[in-house]
């Protein structure tokens, strides 16, 4: 167990971890859109993260404001998972809706503008959570 396991650093980077594959995945789904037969991917990331945070682990009496927390921390049960995917809200939920396979251009090209949103998102909260960081080392406020 390091210092930064009970805090959001580990979180976002399972996080940053995720939105990078989503990215790959979106790729080739949007290289793919012209190849027949080809299904296309998806990657669930966020139902896995809201039941990590749901997931009762050990509860902790706190009868003293520094005790350590105990138990396991959320980002141990929050990981990607890759599926195939339906286009799921794509205007063409049909198995061929290009004429080729089921990959819906207006769609993944959404998706993937939606992904580069969330990573920079957490890309930003973890530099934020470092920049604290140092503040405290240094002793600044």
């Amino acid at each position: 167990m390091t210092l930064f396991d009970k805090t959001r650093i580990p979180l976002l980077g399972k996080a940053l971890d995720a939105y990078a594959l989503r990215h790959k995945i979106i790729s080739s789904n949007i290289a793919n859109v012209t190849t027949e037969g080809y299904h296309s991917q998806s990657v669930a990331f966020e139902d896995q993260l809201a039941g990590a945070i749901k997931g009762e682990g050990v509860q902790q009496l706190t009868t003293d404001t520094r005790h350590f927390p105990v138990g396991r921390t959320m980002s141990d049960e929050a990981r990607p998972q890759i599926g195939e995917s339906a286009a799921e809200g794509s205007l063409n939920e049909d198995d061929r809706a290009s004429g080729f396979n089921n990959v819906d251009i207006d769609h993944e090209m959404s998706e993937l503008a939606k992904n580069q949103l969330r990573f920079k998102f957490a890309a930003r909260m973890l530099s934020e959570t470092f920049r604290g960081i140092q503040k405290s080392i240094r002793g600044q406020s």
